[in-house]
């Protein structure tokens, strides 16, 4: 027995003629076909290289048969009887072999599958239109293995190709996970972290190109990337690896947070729009990280004579820790410098402010949005809605529904109002003109017959997609869109002054979230419902939407939360929406019908209204290119945040320009010749066209240079990637 356990060690373990570190097994087919031989090589040209893997001509013959009669994984007990039969070939009829003997066998043959399993290990594939590298290798050295010998070539192939069938099994669900995860729009973070973590644990396993024939399988692993960048699966891929980069960044702030200090008195600071020395203390109770409420006189007339008071003075800043008087900002510095201030502020942090503190803001305060006479219209048209029969209806082989017929509604009008059937239908185009209903078509103002009707709060769009619909239709009556605009406008301009940086590029949208003036905000925007649009100037309509679009931007990211990616930022831009004089406005509407006069969004083939949208009539008469340093979408790469007058519209858009262009939204380097830039098609139809506009807003010299290496036809433009994450 101890002479045939050593010969048979010495069959199973002994290096071939050819060379040392090489299993071979062998087995015949029942059917006394030809022997089928498989060849694994566990040297590679370089140690810890997984590159050293060759099959033979018979490879795919036998995975294709190990793969269709094996639907299931092999296990351990599995892998036992494949070594029993290998040692069955190997001794013939020498059955009774010791237990220690095969035990060992097994353990190492189990171990070589699992080092071959984890050596195959490769990155996972991105199906792009390209090849990753270390595949196409893999792939070129399995076909310049068939050069070999078929002597040199072993004959173990049960385990080998066990491990060989799982490794294609894995590989398949990889490939069809991934195609998966790029048509769901989904990233790959988490099959990137776990991929890292596989390579971390296999340390041994480097790629290494030592001779050759590996090079040039790398160089042929590149080729595909040429022919295939026209993939749109690239663009896809793109998109989410830049939203994945823009994730960990903000995931980066967030994980940091600079949280205040708890306080149980309250700090209380009077401020005015426009006012230098409020926006230093300001920044210096941030500095302090102390949490204050801010009071503006401007937005809150009666604290004015309050301040007058209790301070003996109106003037700005002052500010307050419970009842006692700190100052302006002069006061401020002079106690820090006289080291008093840190008493001061354990105070405020350790004592509940007394009765005679200053109050926060109450809920409505100062606020206009909610007075006014109460429309009598209104009145009519809810005993109209009671009176009426209301159901979906067909019409031109259309299905629509919570409509009325106009037939019904003269009856009504004529019985309620005591009027005659053509006065009656005069009643109803004034209630339709006063946008308390529509045609569902848009085909007449309003009309006698069998046309169909909708109430502006049955609109199912206004119903699921205007967030300035709460509480339905308000029963006061309109006021003009002027005063509404002017009062939006001041609104906008506290805001932006309060909670945004000096810059205009960070926004505190917390703080907005809670403030008192984003709440006089939304009861302002909701008076926009019924307003008359018609016959605004075109500095009072171009100085709205602007400042509308930045605020409406605002409103979704608070109430939706900032899109991550292309269709979340898609559906924010084109459904978060106003009732703005009896039509639902979008931003993507507002951008591109409005202000850049009906052209298409970027990615769209059909223009935002059509030949009978009622919205058309509110469209600019021709685009205004400036406005795209103005909108701003709460992104880190867009222009900085300000408010709009209509006064100065255009002088203000030429310096939002320069503002953009001048702080790296167009950097040139002369001595390399190239510029870096952002493109719209706004500003001309080529690439000289759109440089030459933006020359415009450079500082002179750099200008010149820039209008001199176009000339030239030298310069390199380069265009810079757009960061999407979030300007907070």
């Amino acid at each position: 027995m101890e002479n045939e356990s050593s010969i048979e060690k010495n069959v199973v373990n002994s290096p071939t003629p050819e060379k040392e570190g090489e299993l071979c097994y062998a087995e015949k087919e029942d059917h006394g076909e030809q022997k089928k031989t498989l060849r694994i090589s566990e040297e590679s040209p370089n140690p810890g290289s997984n590159e050293g893997l060759y099959v033979s001509n018979n490879l795919v013959d036998v995975s294709k048969d190990l793969v269709s009669e094996n639907k299931k994984e092999m296990n351990r007990d599995d892998l036992n009887s494949q070594v029993d039969e290998s040692k069955e070939l190997v001794s013939g009829n020498k059955l009774d072999e010791s237990k220690e003997l095969e035990s060992e066998n097994k353990n190492e043959i189990y171990q070589d599958i699992k080092e071959t399993r984890s050596e195959d290990k490769e990155p996972e594939p991105v199906f792009d239109g390209t090849e990753i590298a270390g595949m196409e290798a893999s792939r070129s050295m399995s076909t310049h293995s068939l050069d070999l010998d078929t002597e040199t070539q072993g004959s173990a192939w049960p385990e080998k190709a066990v491990a060989l069938k799982n490794f294609v099994k894995e590989k398949g669900t990889v490939a069809v996970s991934s195609v998966l995860r790029v048509l769901s729009g989904k990233t790959d973070e988490d099959a990137h972290a776990a991929q890292d973590d596989e390579d971390k644990n296999d340390t041994g396993v480097k790629e290494a190109v030592d001779s050759p024939k590996e090079g040039e399988a790398k160089e042929a692993s590149q080729k595909p990337v040429e022919w295939s960048a026209w993939n749109p699966l690239n663009y896809i891929k793109i998109s989410r690896e830049e939203d994945a980069e823009n994730r960990t960044e903000q995931e980066e702030i967030i994980e940091e947070p600079v949280h205040p200090v708890g306080l149980k008195g309250r700090i209380i600071l009077y401020t005015r729009l426009g006012c230098q020395e409020s926006k230093e203390v300001r920044r210096f109770l941030h500095q302090k990280r102390l949490r204050y409420v801010e009071i503006n006189i401007d937005v809150y007339p009666s604290r004015k004579l309050e301040l007058e008071k209790i301070a003996g003075s109106s003037a700005v800043p002052k500010l307050f820790f419970n009842e006692v008087l700190m100052g302006g900002l002069n006061e401020i510095k002079g106690l820090e410098e006289a080291g008093k201030l840190e008493e001061k502020i354990d105070y405020v942090i350790s004592e509940a402010p007394s009765f005679e503190a200053p109050l926060p803001p109450l809920p409505g305060e100062d606020d206009l949005s909610s007075s006014g006479a109460i429309d009598e219209l209104a009145a009519i048209v809810r005993k109209m809605k009671e009176s009426i029969v209301v159901k979906d209806r067909f019409y031109r082989v259309r299905r629509f529904t919570n409509c009325f017929l106009g037939s019904e509604a003269v009856d009504f009008i004529s019985e309620d109002q005591y009027l005659e059937r053509e006065e009656a239908v005069e009643f109803g185009r004034k209630l339709a003109s006063n946008h308390f209903f529509h045609n569902v078509l848009d085909e007449n103002v309003f009309e006698d017959g069998n046309h169909l009707y909708r109430f502006l709060d049955h609109d199912p769009i206004v119903l699921s997609q205007c967030h300035n619909f709460p509480r339905g239709i308000l029963d006061v009556k309109p006021k003009p869109i002027i005063e509404i605009a002017s009062r939006l406008r001041f609104l906008s301009y506290a805001i932006f002054e309060a909670y945004t940086s000096e810059d205009g590029k960070h926004v505190d949208y917390r703080n907005i979230h809670g403030s008192e003036e984003f709440a006089r905000y939304l009861r302002t925007v909701e008076e926009l419902q019924r307003v008359d649009l018609q016959d605004m100037p075109r500095e009072e309509k171009l100085a709205f939407f602007i400042n509308l679009y930045n605020m409406m931007a605002i409103h979704g990211i608070l109430a939706w939360g900032y899109p991550v990616g292309p269709l979340e930022r898609r559906k924010l831009f084109g459904e978060f929406k106003y009732v703005v004089g009896g039509c639902t406005y979008s931003a993507s509407v507002i951008a591109n019908g409005i202000l850049r006069s009906n052209q298409r969004p970027p990615y769209n083939l059909i223009r935002p209204f059509g030949m009978r949208d009622r919205r058309a009539k509110m469209a600019l008469p021709y685009t205004e290119p400036l406005i795209h340093f103005a909108l701003v979408f709460g992104t880190r790469s867009g222009p900085a945040l300000k408010c709009y007058s209509p006064g100065n519209i255009d002088q203000e858009l030429v310096e939002a320009a320069r503002n953009f262009v001048r702080s790296g939204g167009l950097i040139l380097d002369v001595n390399a010749k190239v510029v870096s830039a952002r493109y719209s098609v706004d500003f001309g139809n080529t690439e000289v066209e759109v440089l030459k506009h933006a020359a415009n807003y450079l500082e002179p010299s750099v200008s010149e240079e820039l209008l001199e290496l176009l000339a030239s036809g030298q310069l390199k433009v380069i265009y810079r990637p757009y960061d999407w994450g979030l300007n907070c």
